[in-house]
């Protein structure tokens, strides 16, 4: 039987990745599809290394606009990333009847509802496994494996190197400069670190397992998004004593007014599963109403593992190349008709959650009273209290305070008077807990 002709835009880390392992495991996925799957055409600036990598096996270019173009190819593989000529690429070749696999989350989540809209109104497939957790496959879970459950709630680990630069600053005691330094040491953050440690990559990731969970549009804009930038190696250590690891968790939720849709650092109890998961490793906690919880573990990033995730897409639509675009697997889990603004993303003031609050307090009688009564007014509860006695030479302790659930307007609110009393020394420091349970 004729091979499946695959065209690749991008041979760095992934797309090399990609090129060896469909080339090491050739017969074993030819013998899953049925068909060999060739890579026909690369398209990379840098020709020469395309070239060396590729072995003189497929057609070099230079010119990716030949590749989405060429009547031979049947699906393209974009490895490009970012939102400009990827996503007029990824638009072309779907213009053309190619048959789309990316790895591209951040294109995905920014303009997904229109390439989706343009694949579904062609009759072609976006598959981007590899988008989201690297070579877990959590988008084959939501899309296939979970498709009887009504979602009740997401919660994962979705970025590496935030993951390791916390892990760091847990087991080594050291900041966050120091722990980000480790991390570009090692490979695991790029020389401009701001959308990991901002947040913003597993915003995206989080974007895209909201809208295939609870049958939404894409909307990135409507994350909130807090990254790990601030994280004190103080709060780390108070958690620590209060049974909690502190994890950049990316949390998407069905409420009965909409949907929570929110990434920031997250303390979570450490008797969870995913509070144990160190380094650069990631994993994703789903909750559905018949299985209950099921945890999707593994690497996040690197060569091989997201190329597997690449591979596995290039395999479903090989499998699907043939059929009727009406008795495929929805793209987003739900039929295109399906799709629903009417379950809005809730604003943050909006969400429900337990706080964590680390506050400076003069040592003077009737402080913490101030305090309590103020949380009270707002009506938010006091969970669990910690105090740090202060030293010989000091007149103010650390307070910490941990809330039972309440909403983001009230504790802001609360937060705002407590910073006013004259006994309160500079800002509150605020986190929010998840028992994920």
């Amino acid at each position: 039987m004729d091979p499946i002709r695959i065209g690749l835009l991008g041979i760095g880390t992934v797309g090399g990745g990609t090129w060896e392992v469909i080339t090491r495991n050739a017969e074993e996925i030819t013998r899953r599809v049925g068909r060999p799957l060739t890579i026909t055409r690369i398209a990379d600036l840098d020709t020469a290394r395309a070239r060396e990598m590729s072995g003189g096996a497929a057609d070099v270019t230079d010119d990716a606009w030949a590749v989405t173009r060429d009547p031979d190819i049947d699906i393209v593989v974009e490895l490009i990333g970012g939102y400009g000529i990827a996503k007029d690429l990824v638009l072309d070749a779907i213009a053309h009847g190619k048959h789309v696999v990316t790895a591209n989350k951040a294109l995905l989540a920014t303009h997904g509802d229109e390439i989706f809209a343009a694949a579904h109104d062609k009759g072609t497939v976006v598959a981007f496994e590899a988008a989201v957790g690297g070579g877990i496959p959590i988008i084959k879970a939501l899309r296939e494996g979970l498709v009887a459950n009504r979602i009740e709630w997401i919660a994962g680990i979705i970025n590496g190197t935030t993951n390791f630069i916390l892990s760091e600053m847990r087991d080594k005691g050291v900041d966050f400069p120091s722990a980000l330094a480790d991390a570009q040491a090692n490979g695991y953050a790029e020389a401009d670190p701001t959308f990991d440690v901002e947040g913003v990559d597993a915003a995206h990731k989080l974007t895209l397992m909201a809208a295939m969970s609870f049958g939404i549009p894409v909307q990135f804009d409507a994350c909130f998004v807090e990254g790990i930038t601030k994280v004190d190696g103080t709060d780390i250590r108070y958690a620590e004593r209060l049974g909690y690891r502190l994890k950049l968790l990316g949390i998407t939720r069905r409420r009965e007014n909409g949907v929570e849709l929110r990434v920031h650092p997250c303390l979570v109890p450490s008797a969870r599963l995913i509070a144990n998961v160190e380094g650069v490793m990631n994993a994703v906690l789903v909750q559905g109403d018949a299985v209950g919880p099921t945890l999707y573990y593994g690497a996040g990033a690197g060569s091989e593992p997201t190329a597997s995730a690449v591979i596995a897409d290039l395999v479903d639509v090989a499998r699907l190349i043939s059929a009727d675009p009406g008795h495929r697997v929805p793209v987003l889990a739900f039929q295109p008709d399906q799709v629903s603004s009417d379950l809005p993303v809730l604003p943050m003031d909006d969400v429900v959650t337990s706080y964590y609050l680390r506050m400076r307090l003069a040592d003077e009688p009737g402080v913490l009273a101030d305090v309590t009564r103020i949380l009270a007014d707002e009506r938010v509860s006091i969970d669990a209290a910690l105090q740090q006695e202060p030293g010989d030479e000091e007149n103010a302790a650390d307070i910490v305070l941990l809330t039972h659930p309440t909403t983001e307007r009230a504790i802001r609110s609360a937060l705002a008077k407590v910073e006013g009393l004259p006994t309160c020394t500079g800002e509150v420091v605020l986190l929010r807990m998840e028992k994920l349970s």
